[in-house]
């Protein structure tokens, strides 16, 4: 399972690429603008910014509602850097979007998913990846986990190539169940990644093991 970051701060996705184990990086302009990155010329040098931190892919969102805004603001973003993705919404003109972008070679990540249905058709327009929203999911009394599980049986009998990004993780557990549950990636904030981390034996082993060590260093 991959791992990409959810972010667009420059100094998390650094720490998360030294760790040695982040496979790309996506964000939007809510998250843009948590960092004060405002104005879309500001937002374009940001994601070139981004791009030259990680040689994965680099999921970037189109703002635009209608098919030819998307394309417009698609074509724009992939100049960029070549491992630009063209994050593109679950509706009707994005799946046309998404249809379009693939006929002419540009990657996409369909995001705002949460159901199957939702799946298959961004699986069927040739999306690169697709983002089913966890947290969001969880919050209104369903199961994220499910629903990855669901797309994932899926998408196996059906042979779809479309990889399965987990997103709107909430913590350390959320990736292990994607991880189960048959997700492709997951994307989530670096606090979730270094969660993983974290055993209290591990620690009481560590302090067992410097212990040890100074009594026979004494």
């Amino acid at each position: 399972m991959k791992f990409f970051i959810d972010t667009a701060s420059l100094d998390q996705i650094a720490e998360a690429r030294d760790l040695g184990i982040l496979d790309g990086v996506t964000t939007n302009p809510s998250l843009m603008a948590k960092e004060g990155i405002t104005g879309e010329a500001n937002i374009l040098a940001h994601y070139k910014k981004i791009c030259d931190l990680v040689e994965g892919d680099v999921s970037a969102e189109v703002i635009s509602t209608d098919f030819a805004g998307m394309i417009a603001e698609g074509r724009k973003l992939v100049e960029i850097a070549p491992n630009i993705v063209v994050k593109v919404p679950m509706t009707k003109d994005g799946v046309k979007a998404i249809c379009w972008f693939t006929e002419n070679g540009i990657r996409t990540n369909c995001t705002l998913v949460f159901s199957p249905g939702q799946a298959i058709l961004a699986a069927k327009a040739g999306a690169t990846y697709l983002s089913p929203f966890l947290g969001r999911i969880d919050d209104t009394t369903w199961n994220g986990i499910q629903l990855i599980e669901e797309i994932s049986e899926i998408f196996a009998i059906q042979g779809f190539d479309t990889e399965i990004l987990a997103a709107s993780i909430r913590s350390a557990k959320h990736i292990v169940e994607a991880a189960k549950a048959g997700a492709d990636i997951v994307t989530c904030p670096l606090s979730s990644i270094l969660g993983l981390l974290n055993h209290p034996l591990t620690d009481i082993g560590l302090a067992q093991f410097l212990a040890d060590y100074q009594k026979g260093n004494r």
